[in-house]
C-alpha cells in the first residue's frame, strides 16, 4: 500500500517529530515502515512504553520490543580514535569535497559493520552520515580522518569543538526519566511508533547524533 508524503506527515503530526530519516527521497511513497528520528529526553517508562519529550516540545509514546537495541553514549576524545577504529560521523560538505564533522561516535569492536556506508542524514540540512573504518588520522594540520567503507571513502575534518562520543551495547536499565536519547522508530499502519534502536546518554551526556 502506497503512502504519499502528505499522508506520512499527517500520520506523525500529532507528535511533530524533529525530522524524518529518509532512506531515499525516491522511495518515500513506497516506504510505510520508514524510519523516523526522535531526539529528546525520556519523561517516563511504563512496561514496554517509553515517553519522550522531543526537542521541539512535543511528547511521543514509543513501544519497546525484545528486538529494540539500546546503546550507551559516553564522552570520548580524538585519542580514542585510531587507525582501524570503526566510527560514524554526521557531517556537512566543504568546498573542496572534504566533509566537516558535526559529531563523531566510536563503535566498540562488537558493533563493527553497523550501518556501514555513506548516506544522507537529518541532523542538519545537507548533512550526511558516514560509518566505516578509519584508515588515516592526521592531527598535525587540523584533525582529518580517512574513513573507508564498502564501495567508497570519505575524508572528514573534525574541528576541536565537535563532540566525540563512545557507543557501547547497553540494556533497558539505562532508560530512565531525564536521560537524553536519539531514537530511530518505525510507524505501523495503526500509527503506533516502535523503537528499532535507542542511543541513550550515560552520566548526563546528550547524544550528539
Amino acid at each position: 500500500m502506497k503512502l504519499s508524503l502528505r499522508r506520512l506527515f499527517d500520520a506523525v503530526a500529532s507528535i511533530v517529530l524533529a525530522s524524518l530519516m529518509l532512506v531515499g527521497p525516491a522511495q518515500a511513497q513506497d516506504a510505510p515502515g520508514m524510519r523516523i528520528a526522535v531526539r529528546g529526553e525520556i519523561t517516563g517508562i511504563s512496561g514496554d512504553v517509553l515517553r519522550v519529550h522531543a526537542n521541539n516540545g512535543e511528547v511521543a509514546s514509543i513501544e519497546l520490543t525484545p528486538q529494540t537495541q539500546v546503546r550507551a553514549v559516553s564522552l570520548a576524545n580524538i585519542e580514542d580514535i585510531k587507525p582501524g577504529s570503526y566510527i560514524g560521523s554526521a557531517a556537512v560538505p566543504m568546498a573542496d569535497g572534504t566533509l566537516k564533522a558535526l559529531e563523531v561516535h566510536v563503535f566498540p569492536p562488537q558493533m563493527v559493520g553497523t550501518g556501514e556506508g555513506h548516506r544522507p542524514f537529518d541532523l542538519v540540512k545537507g548533512s550526511s552520515m558516514t560509518n566505516g573504518s578509519v584508515g588515516d588520522l592526521v592531527v598535525s594540520n587540523g584533525r582529518t580522518l580517512t574513513v573507508n567503507y564498502k564501495g567508497g571513502q570519505q575524508k572528514i575534518l573534525v574541528p576541536d569543538d565537535v563532540p566525540i562520543v563512545n557507543l557501547a551495547p547497553a540494556d533497558r536499565s539505562l532508560l530512565k526519566a531525564g536521560v537524553k536519547v536519539v531514537m530511530f522508530v518505525t510507524q505501523g499502519a495503526d500509527g503506533k511508533l516502535t523503537a528499532q534502536s535507542i542511543s541513550a546518554g550515560k552520566d548526563g551526556v546528550t547524544p550528539p547524533m
